[in-house]
């Protein structure tokens, strides 16, 4: 595979998941208007991890020719830009500056821990399959 090959992958993928977040996100600000916008940020990056999870557990199980040109698209370019890893910082440091030390150290815990247990279900899910 060539270098503009690996480019052009990662940047189509990572197009696509920063238009589906922008979409779960918004989504979630219009179903739940009244909810703080981290519950959405800690959704998009469990749902990630969960499709992260399936995903590597779908090439680890078939794998296949093409599974190193689906990892970079899917997993480095929709899910890299779909999780939003870099919002959740900042949404911990905008806690922490407005005195909210314990909603940040919940919201760090409960996002990390989620997010890894999702990773873990979406390789179970597809083991099983």
């Amino acid at each position: 595979m060539t270098a503009i090959t690996t480019i052009f992958l990662i940047a189509l993928g990572g197009s696509i998941g920063a238009v589906l977040r922008y979409f779960c996100m918004s989504g979630f600000g219009a179903l739940f208007p009244s909810i703080n916008g981290v519950y959405a940020t800690a959704s998009v990056n469990i749902i990630g991890s969960l499709l992260m999870g399936a995903l590597i557990g779908l090439l680890a199980k078939y794998g296949g020719q093409y599974s190193s040109e689906i990892r970079l698209f899917v997993a480095v370019g929709v899910l890299g830009s779909f999780t939003t890893f870099s919002t959740f910082s900042l949404d911990v440091i905008s806690m922490y500056q407005n005195g909210q030390l314990a909603s940040a150290m919940i919201y760090v815990i409960s996002s990390v821990i989620l997010s890894i247990l999702a990773l873990f279900a979406g390789l179970l899910l597809i083991r099983t399959l």
